[in-house]
C-alpha cells in the first residue's frame, strides 16, 4: 500500500516525531491491522524517553489497537497511562469508562469517567450513548433510555445508536417504540453483524436480561481529539 510505505519512510527518517506514528498507525487501524498498529505503537513508546501530556494520544491509541486484538491487560496500562498525563481527556475517559462498566468491572469508578466525559463533552453523541449504554449494562433502564434520546438526537444517522436505544426501549415496555428504532438502526445500514443481530430483534426481540452479556466496543470518533491546552 502506497500510504503504508510512504508514512514507514517518515517513521524511519523521523523517529522521534510522534506524528508520523500517529499517522501511519491511523492507516492499520483504518485497515483493522490492530496487530501491526500495537506493534508500531509499542516502537514508538520505546523511542519516548520521558512522556509529556502531548504525548496521552500515543497511549490510547496503543490501548484501543490492543483492545481490539482482545488483549485487555495490555490495553488498560495504556488507557490509565493517557490519563495519567491528561487527567480530563474525554474520549479516554470515555473509552476505558465505558469499557469497565462492560466487562463488570470497576462499576462506580467506570460509570463516574464515562459522566466526566459527558460533562466535558456534552455534544458528542457517542459519548452521552456511552452513558446510556452503562446505565442500561448496569439495569438502570429509565436512565439508559434519558441518555440514548439525547444520544441519538445529536447523532441521528449511527445505526448503532438508534440500535442502543431500541434495546432501552424493550426493556422498559415502550416495545412499539424499540421496534422503530431497531428498524430505523436497518436502513442506516450498519455493519453486517450489528445488521444480524438486529433482524433477531426485529423477529423476538430481546431475550430476558439474564442472558443479556454480549460486550460492545465502545463508539469512538475516528478523529483524533484536540491536543491537551497547556
Amino acid at each position: 500500500d502506497e500510504a503504508i510505505a510512504h508514512l514507514k519512510a517518515i517513521v524511519d527518517a523521523h523517529p522521534d516525531d510522534m506524528r508520523a506514528y500517529l499517522a501511519l498507525g491511523g492507516v492499520y487501524s483504518s485497515k483493522e491491522d490492530f496487530r501491526s498498529a500495537a506493534t508500531l505503537y509499542d516502537k514508538a513508546v520505546e523511542v519516548l524517553k520521558t512522556p509529556t501530556a502531548a504525548n496521552w494520544n500515543i497511549f490510547y491509541q496503543r490501548g484501543i489497537a490492543y483492545e481490539r486484538l482482545k488483549e485487555w491487560p495490555k490495553a488498560e496500562p495504556n488507557f490509565r497511562k493517557a490519563l495519567e498525563l491528561y487527567p480530563d481527556q474525554p474520549q479516554v475517559l470515555n473509552y476505558l469508562g465505558y469499557s469497565w462498566v462492560d466487562k463488570n468491572m470497576n462499576l462506580k469508578e467506570g460509570l463516574a469517567m464515562i459522566q466526566k466525559a459527558v460533562d466535558l463533552r456534552p455534544s458528542d453523541g457517542y459519548i452521552v450513548d456511552s452513558l446510556g449504554w452503562a446505565y442500561y449494562r448496569l439495569g438502570q433502564f429509565d436512565d439508559a433510555v434519558r441518555e440514548m434520546e439525547r444520544a441519538v438526537s445529536l447523532k441521528p444517522e449511527d445505526p448503532v445508536l438508534n440500535d442502543h436505544l431500541g434495546d432501552a426501549y424493550w426493556r422498559v415496555g415502550r416495545k412499539l417504540e424499540a421496534t422503530f428504532q431497531w428498524n430505523q438502526a436497518r436502513d442506516l445500514k450498519p455493519d453486517p453483524d450489528v445488521l444480524a443481530t438486529l433482524q433477531q430483534k426485529l423477529m423476538k426481540g430481546l431475550p430476558p436480561i439474564e442472558s443479556n452479556t454480549a460486550q460492545e466496543t465502545p463508539k469512538v470518533k475516528p478523529e483524533p481529539a484536540p491536543a491537551p491546552k497547556g
